[in-house]
């Protein structure tokens, strides 16, 4: 049983989840109720000492199993620590305190057994380590000793024996159930952060390497001569980049902000102030420096007051932007090639931000983003969209053919922003 149980521990613990595990509680509990219930054990035999006919077999046994007890509780402390050694001990201990009592009580005056209730611990330790099968087993051998020491199979000792029987059983299931609910919570948990991951990842590539294989085709393209093939051999790279990002359920991410400040801002930058948490950005800096700053391609507008938020946080929300301004340069110039227009927006309301960005230009047709996305142009899927998802926040696209689109992009408020001018 020994090495059974073991291999039970195995099957148990062979993939525990992070953070505190679900039957610690069940643990603690146990070693509560053997020390509870061997103080209940003593009690009743000082109680009955007189009507025992061999009290001192009786004294023998409770002195051992109180030392037994007391020098066991770190065994049933943890499942680590219950070895299949310790549990085929521990059921030796309660049936040879069963099958004793009819020694100990010739006469049959004293009703309880020596180790009374404390039986039922060695068996809901076993349920614990290795589950219903084992618990069944455990309380059918703790059982049979209970009716071979009763001898007449009375009402009271089979009772006793069922109740013994289906609680052990209900534990053991629950505590299989646990396991395979902390294993897959565990599995969850490491495929989220892996996506995490690589969405990150994809977000790198599609602000870095995509962008400029993409530029090299066009630039290529126009240039003409061996420009052209290598400008070729450039799109041939960009289009397996996306196929594999896409292969691999990556949601990409849009385009490099312009400017040298603002990608220092974004990239060189991203962890400014490590160690400080409550670091604060004015989202209006960034955003000024997204337009390409006082006077440059793009008009922004925004509050007069700062609208501080986490350096993270402002830095994500700026980098959707720049991913929609790079949309912009890329997909809503005129028929002659001249730019469109465009305007960024920032408004400070209590319950949320709000950014927009519009242009001029040609509009989105309908079903191109799904499109686009569907293609592994995934610029608009999550250098926007999942930027701000992984905010809490929402991007939504409006466009009309012929007038321009709009992108807006809204942020919650969390508990401790702060609200400068309020």
């Amino acid at each position: 049983m020994a090495d059974k149980a073991q291999a039970g521990e195995d099957r148990g613990t062979a993939e525990p989840s992070s953070g505190i595990s679900v039957e610690q509680p069940l643990w603690r509990a146990l070693t509560g109720y053997r020390v509870v219930t061997l103080g209940y054990a003593l009690a009743v035999f000082a109680l009955g000492y007189r009507d025992y006919g061999r009290p001192l077999l009786g004294v023998g046994y409770l002195a051992l199993l109180t030392a037994w007890t007391l020098l066991t509780l770190p065994s049933v402390s943890s499942a680590e620590r219950c070895t299949g050694r310790f549990l085929t001990a521990d059921l030796t201990m309660a049936v040879s305190g069963i099958l004793l009592s009819s020694l100990a009580d010739p006469a049959g005056r004293v009703g309880p057994t020596l180790p009374s209730i404390w039986v039922a611990g060695p068996v809901i330790a076993v349920a614990i380590k290795s589950g219903w099968r084992w618990a069944a087993f455990g309380s059918a051998l703790v059982g049979a000793a209970n009716l071979l020491e009763d001898g007449h199979f009375s009402r009271s000792a089979l009772h006793n024996v069922l109740l013994v029987c289906v609680a052990s059983i209900a534990i053991g299931y629950v505590v299989e159930v646990a396991r395979a609910s902390e294993r897959t919570l565990a599995r969850a948990l490491r495929i989220e952060a892996a996506n995490r991951e690589r969405e990150r990842l994809a977000r790198d590539i599609h602000d870095s390497v995509l962008q400029v294989l993409a530029m090299v085709q066009r630039r290529g393209t126009a240039i003409g001569g061996e420009a052209a093939e290598l400008g070729r051999l450039a799109g041939d790279q960009e289009v397996a980049l996306r196929a594999l990002v896409t292969g691999q359920r990556q949601e990409g991410a849009g385009g490099p902000p312009p400017g040298a400040a603002f990608d220092g801002l974004l990239s060189g930058e991203r962890h400014a102030a490590p160690g400080d948490p409550d670091a604060e950005i004015d989202l209006r800096t960034l955003l000024t420096l997204a337009a390409g700053g006082p006077g440059g391609p793009v008009t922004y507008a925004g509050p007069g007051c700062p609208v501080p938020l986490p350096a993270d946080t402002a830095r994500t929300v700026a980098a959707a932007v720049g991913a929609a301004l790079d949309n912009v340069r890329s997909h809503a110039g005129g028929p002659a090639g001249e730019p469109a227009a465009a305007w960024i927006l920032l408004e400070d309301e209590p319950e949320e931000i709000t950014v927009t960005v519009r242009d001029d230009g040609p509009g989105i047709p309908e079903g191109r983003l799904a499109a686009a996305e569907a293609e592994g142009r995934m610029g608009a899927a999550l250098s926007i969209r999942g930027r701000m998802r992984e905010l809490g926040g929402s991007a939504r696209w409006i466009s009309v053919p012929g007038q321009g689109t709009e992108v807006e992009l809204r942020l919650p408020r969390k508990r401790g922003w702060k609200e400068a001018g309020r």
